[in-house]
């Protein structure tokens, strides 16, 4: 039995998925593949073959199709949509062959790239950005540069491989270089500029990056075809529409029905992400907030934490280890934690285990609690206080967008934390928003590549809508909701007074601990 539906695939950094959902976006299977990173001398270096990403791709296909054999099912895809690791730097031939292994978002050899970029073009430029890591090859391999005549990214590349075609969406291309919001493409003005800091170098030996930048299309616009290679690759039929390849980040959104200007998805894990869908471009430079864009082209500014529940996850381990062989720590201590007081009875929390370079804090391992007394001492206010001080610290990165008036309507909660939801309203008291924990919505990269691939379809069958209005259609379930509480909230800012005054002192106090 053949069963109409859409394709979605994530080329992650662990691995790539692969998921065949019907028309009603129901999930029915799930394949994966595996690939490793190249081994590298250096420790900030970070690669994959691109050539890997295509045979997991074939693998995980595979194993989807095997998924839908068991139930008699065929799979008729309507169109495909692919999501991918951002900020990489895919170099290849005029034939579209990889000219090297590609570098990765984490590979860290061009933070003063950044740095110069940012200055220089008077927008925020994180190291992770493609165009970074271009200016660092053009500086220390212009041999590699000078044989370039495509640049894009893991998404793009896989694109490239089922289309033919160097396109982009949007998102994935505003992690390349900046978007200009008036046009919704690459910025010129800042092209021009980055033409004459390369010519100033050894730019001189390469194709101006304007020329080796993919095409950027947004949702539901033509993001090509199956080709013979591509249809060959999946075991599909050429002509399958194919979305515009999008980032993670945009991707995941578009997973968690993100959409409207004001609403905030934040996923709390070993490192924290806000990303808040903005009304309208940041006016400029703060060191804590990233841009790129939502696959309609709206701006979307991310508040990026290193240090996520890192913290809160060691204070758990120190309870453990004083309990009982098989003893489930979470479960034990996070009832504790819902039990605490708002002020953690006193307790406050810096939960620096590694630097944060958002905030300044350019040395870790000054993790602490303060405050400590005879009647504080317990697992939930320990634990509750960490917790907080990465809340806090996410409300310190995002002060820049209050200051500039940007609507925070909805908090969207996803990632570890909502193993235990009731936290939520640690999160709406902090940012005195409500916030929304979905129930029934699928979420991930893969299941929002899905998404853009249904958009594609629909787009061409004239049924789509706009982006926003397509996307709420397809919330299901009841969510969990939080809204402040006035009391608790009250409290919470005499508490984040304090935590801005810790982190003042953060400096200091490394010094203190490191020093001889």
């Amino acid at each position: 039995m053949k069963l109409e539906g859409y394709l979605g695939i994530d080329v992650g950094t662990q691995g790539l998925s692969a998921i065949f959902v019907d028309r009603d976006l129901r999930i029915l299977a799930h394949g994966e593949g595996g690939y490793a990173m190249v081994e590298q001398p250096g420790a900030e270096c970070f690669e994959q073959r691109p050539e890997d990403w295509e045979r997991a791709l074939a693998t995980a296909v595979a194993a989807v199709r095997r998924t839908l054999a068991v139930g008699g099912m065929e799979p008729e895809v309507r169109a495909i949509g692919i999501s991918g690791q951002m900020h990489g730097e895919v170099l290849t031939d005029a034939d579209g062959t990889p000219l090297a292994p590609a570098r990765l978002w984490c590979d860290g050899r061009n933070e003063a790239e950044g740095h110069e970029l940012t200055e220089r073009l008077g927008v925020k430029c994180p190291k992770r950005l493609t165009a970074a890591r271009w200016l660092w090859t053009l500086r220390q391999r212009p041999d590699l540069a000078s044989r370039a005549v495509h640049l894009t990214t893991p998404a793009g590349w896989i694109a490239r491989r089922l289309t033919g075609g160097w396109t982009l969406g949007i998102g994935d291309a505003a992690g390349m270089f900046p978007i200009d919001q008036a046009t919704l493409r690459y910025d010129t003005r800042r092209l021009a500029d980055f033409a004459a800091l390369a010519a100033s170098d050894r730019g001189r030996v390469a194709r101006p990056l304007a020329d080796l930048l993919p095409d950027v299309r947004r949702a539901g616009e033509d993001g090509g075809v199956l080709d013979a290679h591509g249809a060959a690759l999946l075991g599909l039929p050429q002509g399958v529409p194919v979305a515009p390849a999008e980032g993670d980040q945009p991707a995941a959104l578009t997973g968690s029905l993100i959409a409207k200007p004001g609403m905030v998805g934040m996923s709390f894990g070993t490192s924290v992400c806000a990303n808040a869908i903005g009304d309208r471009p940041f006016d400029g430079v703060s060191r804590s907030i990233d841009h790129f864009c939502a696959p309609d082209g709206r701006p979307i500014n991310m508040v990026w934490l290193r240090n996520g529940t890192t913290a809160l996850n060691a204070i758990v381990g120190m309870f453990a280890g004083a309990m009982p062989a098989g003893s489930d720590a979470f479960a034990t201590v996070m009832p504790l934690v819902l039990a605490a007081a708002d002020d953690c009875g006193g307790l406050a929390a810096l939960p620096f285990m590694d630097d944060e370079p958002g905030l300044g804090v350019s040395r870790g391992g000054s993790a602490c609690l303060v405050g400590l007394d005879a009647t504080n001492a317990n697992p939930g206010n320990a634990a509750k206080a960490m917790l907080l001080a990465t809340i806090f610290n996410l409300r310190l990165g995002s002060e820049p967008l209050d200051a500039q008036g940007f609507p925070r309507t909805e908090i969207v909660l996803s990632g570890g934390l909502v193993k235990t939801p009731a936290l939520g309203q640690c999160i709406a008291d902090v940012f005195r928003a409500p916030v929304v924990i979905p129930d029934g919505a699928a979420e991930g990269t893969a299941f929002g590549a899905a998404l853009l691939a249904a958009y594609r379809d629909r787009t061409v069958a004239g049924a789509a809508g706009d982006w926003p209005a397509f996307l709420a259609r397809h919330a299901t379930g009841t969510p969990l909701r939080f809204t402040p509480r006035p009391a608790a909230a009250a409290t919470l800012d005499r508490l984040y007074d304090r935590h801005r005054r810790l982190v003042a002192l953060q400096a200091r106090l490394a010094d203190t601990v490191t020093k001889p």
